[in-house]
């Protein structure tokens, strides 16, 4: 039974489940954050780096959302605030209805209708309701949902099954009784305080505060439902100022496609674009993951698994965040020496107090040998017995691996500038795809990076210079010696070429003699062949000095954008178990669960359900059971045939003689337990009745673990 609910869990939460199975014997295993001394200190980087990134994602979520909620504001206080009753009659029956256009990332649209509901509340309209299709299924359920969000609780559905006392204390679900209501509390807001009233700056305001319904997920509502809800709040629009808001994630003809015109008819409707989840991601990875300061860095793997997952899954920044707070905690649970993993001088301070295990671990990192191995063989003795000097050098590697990034994202972000733009984007079009290619291989050896810069020898000179200031805006904001000194050298440039006169000899394709000279299209062709010949052996200034330009971005490419694995001591700031990332959160339900009626062992921790191949385990659940019975079987099932199975598998664990009369009977206790079982399987999707024959169930799935 408990593996059932397991699986029924897995079952209903297909795209939010994490399942996680036992490490093999064969596989290492990881050392836990309370395994050795240091534990206590990789928790609290950990979760000190996760507030900071819960801070900067609830920032950015913030500034991008601001110009859509400010938007929407303006709509209803245009609509709602300040409207006297004679514009409410002029209006009629129309309600202002602003679509809401969110994208399909439904997973990050919580968070808006949130923000949303705090900003309407705090400067536009107490009265903001928020609704969600799962709680009205029937009109009456709306109505109820509104009023209890604006008067409180204490309404009643149902007048006629209420006593006289409940009735005293209860309103009744009605849109007459919201107006009763309404009309009270706006006579107690006009006796607001002065401060109030220069907030709403305007004495009408209190008597036409408007009533805000936010429909959550307008296309999960039942259509029925939403129009009967919309004419009856048509009929009080001179009472009740209302508006609303539709959550679309389709599109604006969603609209049409719930309601027919004589409904939505009845709706003044504006269409409101939120900012695209795409742009949002590149926000989100500029500020977190291409940033010096965030200590945490991911490989080229873990990057594309994050990225795939939000590209062809669910659209969701929110799910991309939990994936690098997973990797967070994976890396600071599985490698000791993350306790490095930080600020540069708290990793300092924590290098000069390595623990003897510790600088062991050290000197087994790849990167480390690596570095050993280039040393002097007096330097490698002392690498590999003095742990003294190996602190010494880890200072130093580390202060090394903290300039390498600080030099790294500047020259990344000036390359993503001069070749965001250029034809067919041979280094691709987000920043994400140029940095996944820079840590994974040396950029410069790739056939994509050649073609970039032919492509940028042949810009225009007006071209050439906006790029250039584009890059000189990027290093003005870095702050190391070395990018100051190639912003100098490119605001030389700079300089160079806008007090550059263009040498126009040997431009003109055909000359003025030849304009006029009758010839034919041999002669002519010759001609252009020449005249190109003596153009390429001859470069006028302006190709001169645009080709020292691209050799100067090709030179800082060459110095700076080096993979990162090249360092020493990048394991302790770098994530790469992109194996273990997939596992985790781009799993296969129907794979899983397939697992665990298999192997129940790695999920019960069973030691009697261990067995063999091929064989079943009487001590197993009888889901378990069930389930390896019917794999024996073809494409329809007799249920008598699997209940005799069942039964026989059954007397094994009662240790009755298989060749007893009594083995293969079975009690009513056996038979509910087996239909108990079957229904199970029907609900996880294994089996289904059929019409072909009465007494058996068809299989759906074929295969398993």
């Amino acid at each position: 039974m408990l593996l059932f609910y397991l699986l029924k869990f897995i079952a209903q939460t297909i795209s939010g489940c994490f399942v996680f199975k036992s490490a093999s014997k064969k596989r290492k295993r990881h050392i836990g954050v309370g395994d050795d001394d240091n534990g206590s200190d990789r928790f609290r980087i950990c979760q000190k780096l996760w507030e900071t990134v819960q801070m900067n994602t609830e920032v950015i979520q913030d500034q991008l959302n601001k110009k859509i909620l400010d938007s929407l504001a303006e709509f209803i206080k245009k609509h709602g605030l300040g409207c006297s009753s004679d514009v409410w009659r002029q209006r009629a029956s129309e309600i202002p209805t602003a679509a809401l256009m969110l994208g399909v990332n439904v997973p990050d649209h919580a968070m808006t209708f949130r923000s949303l509901c705090n900003l309407l509340q705090d400067s536009v309209t107490p009265f903001v309701v928020s609704v969600h299709a799962k709680e009205c299924a029937a009109v009456k359920l709306l109505i109820q949902k509104v009023l209890e969000q604006l008067m409180g609780s204490g309404v009643s559905v149902d007048e006629e099954k209420e006593d006289d006392t409940a009735l005293l204390q209860k309103t009744p679900c009605t849109i007459s009784a919201l107006c009763q209501w309404y009309k009270t509390v706006t006579k107690k807001c006009t006796q607001v305080s002065p401060e109030r009233k220069e907030n709403l700056t305007n004495n009408d305001l209190p008597q036409s505060l408007p009533v805000v319904v936010i429909f959550k997920y307008f296309e999960a509502f039942n259509s029925q439902v939403l129009q009967d809800f919309i004419l009856i709040c048509s009929r009080y629009t001179q009472e009740l100022p209302f508006v609303f808001i539709f959550g679309i994630a389709t599109s604006p003809s969603a609209i049409q496609h719930r309601l027919p015109h004589s409904v939505s008819s009845l709706l003044c409707i504006e269409v409101f674009h939120s900012l695209s989840c795409t742009q949002h991601l590149a926000s989100v990875f500029d500020k977190l993951i291409l940033n010096s300061q965030f200590p945490l860095k991911l490989s080229s793997r873990v990057i594309q698994v994050l990225v795939g997952i939000f590209l062809y899954h669910d659209f969701s920044v929110q799910n991309f965040v939990k994936g690098l707070q997973f990797s967070m905690l994976e890396h600071f649970n599985s490698q000791p020496l993350s306790v490095l993993c930080c600020q540069k001088q708290e990793a300092l301070l924590s290098a000069k107090t390595l623990s003897k295990q510790n600088v062991e671990r050290i000197r087994h990192l790849p990167s480390f040998m690596r570095y050993v191995e280039t040393q002097e063989p007096q330097e490698q003795v002392r690498l590999l017995t003095n742990d003294e000097h190996v602190k010494e050098v880890c200072q130093k590697l580390l202060k090394n691996l903290h300039k390498y990034h600080k030099n790294y994202y500047p020259v990344l972000q000036c390359l993503h500038s001069l070749t965001s733009s250029l034809p067919k984007f041979p280094l691709g079009k987000h920043i994400r795809e140029l940095h996944v290619s820079c840590i994974e291989k040396n950029l410069w050896e790739t056939e994509e990076y050649d073609s970039a810069l032919q492509l940028l020898r042949i810009l225009a000179k007006d071209e050439l210079v906006a790029a250039l200031r584009k890059c000189a805006e990027i290093l003005k904001s870095a702050n190391t010696k070395r990018m100051q000194n190639a912003l100098q050298q490119l605001e030389d440039f700079i300089g160079r070429l806008e007090t550059l006169e263009e040498d126009s000899s040997g431009n003109g394709v055909v000359s003025a003699k030849m304009e006029y000279q009758r010839t034919d299209l041999f002669q002519l062709q010759k001609t252009l062949l020449e005249k190109e010949s003596r153009r390429t052996k001859r470069m006028n200034s302006f190709e001169v000095l645009r080709s020292q330009v691209i050799d100067f971005i090709d030179s800082l490419v060459r110095e700076y954008l080096t993979p990162a694995e090249f360092q020493p001591l990048n394991e302790v700031c770098y994530y790469s178990s992109s194996g273990v990332l997939r596992q985790r959160l781009n799993v296969t339900p129907r794979t899983s669960i397939q697992a665990a009626l298999s192997h129940p062992f790695y999920y019960l921790k069973n030691a009697s359900l261990k067995t063999d191949a091929g064989t079943i385990s009487s001590a197993a659940p009888d889901l378990c059971i069930v389930y390896k019975l019917h794999l024996e079987c073809g494409r329809l099932i007799n249920l008598y045939d699997w209940l005799e199975a069942y039964v026989t598998v059954m007397s094994a664990a009662e240790d009755q003689d298989t060749d007893s009369e009594e083995c293969g009977q079975y009690d009513s206790l056996k038979h509910a337990r087996f239909i108990q079982a079957v229904s199970e399987m029907e609900f996880l999707g294994f089996v289904k009745s059929t019409k072909q024959k009465t007494d058996h169930v068809a299989r759906l799935t074929w295969g398993g673990c």
